[in-house]
């Protein structure tokens, strides 16, 4: 009798191991996520259908504002022209968010171990972002020309920030236990570096990098829409004057979604590459 009361009290405990190894960070499980991402479907649906209804009662121009349906056709009908031009401005993203990431990285990296560079040089960084990107951009246009060179810098300088900043934060925010620790064994400010910090910054650096997918999207049609003969900002800067706004609307679409895109690869990178970044506090069984 002992010993089945023992196995039936150790049957809850595994099934409750099991579901708690099951469980996502922070207590959410498998079948809540999908639930997550139903609402979230549901909640883009339901605003899709307001926008339809709203367009479909006449209540604004449709060369102002086109029904979901008319961008859909958009889509269909200009899949080509809006490919080719997809292809330049995800392109320049990519290249400018690698750019971006490496240049705040080492730039992160750098402030932290110069106290000096950092009072000096994070006040700079900050003033950078007070500056109205669209008047930059047609500075380099006329500074660099219509090559990819003008649109690398509008992409770097408005995802470089978030990139540096959050990393300095992850930086700063390491334990000095771990630090201590490090010194009780006599390694050098390089090897800390290296073995503890860094590790310890690779999540701000992801952060960084997903705020800096929304942002460089943004920045790619500000700097094409400067001076350009293709990408999706010069689509769309082409597209409003001829009333064409169905077909400006669906390459806002690909933008979006491509940004979604980037940050859901980013996310999922993240996950295989600091996988302790997402562990609950106190482990997975409790």
């Amino acid at each position: 009798m002992t010993g089945a009361r023992t196995g039936a009290e150790q049957a809850p405990a595994d099934n409750g191991t099991r579901a708690a190894r099951r469980a996502r960070p922070g207590g959410e499980t498998h079948a809540g996520r999908i639930a997550g991402y139903a609402a979230a479907v549901a909640i883009v649906l339901a605003l899709f259908g307001a926008w339809e209804l709203y367009a479909a009662l006449g209540s604004v121009d449709p060369l102002l504002l086109p029904a979901p349906h008319e961008v859909g056709e958009a889509l269909y009908d200009d899949h080509a022209l809006l490919w080719d031009s997809f292809t330049v401005t995800a392109g320049e993203v990519l290249l400018g968010i690698v750019v971006a990431g490496a240049a705040g990285f080492a730039c992160a990296v750098a402030l932290h171990l110069s106290l000096a560079l950092r009072r000096s040089v994070y006040p700079l960084l900050v003033a950078s972002q007070t500056i109205p990107i669209p008047v930059i951009a047609a500075l380099l246009v006329v500074w660099l020309g219509f090559d990819l060179a003008p649109k690398l810098v509008i992409i770097g300088l408005v995802a470089f920030f978030p990139i540096a900043v959050t990393t300095l934060d992850a930086l700063a925010r390491v334990d000095p236990e771990l630090i201590k620790l490090m010194r009780t064994l006599d390694a050098s400010r390089l090897r800390i570096l290296r073995h503890v910090e860094l590790p310890a910054a690779l999540p701000g650096l992801f952060t960084g990098a997903k705020v800096g997918v929304a942002v460089a999207v943004i920045g790619a049609v500000f700097a094409e829409q400067a001076g350009s003969s293709a990408g999706l900002g010069h689509l769309i800067q082409q597209a409003i004057p001829q009333l064409l706004t169905a077909r400006a609307y669906a390459a806002v679409l690909i933008l979006s979604a491509f940004a979604i895109a980037l940050f859901g690869l980013l996310t999922l990178a993240e996950r295989l590459v600091v996988p302790w970044a997402h562990d609950p506090p106190g482990g997975t069984n409790r």
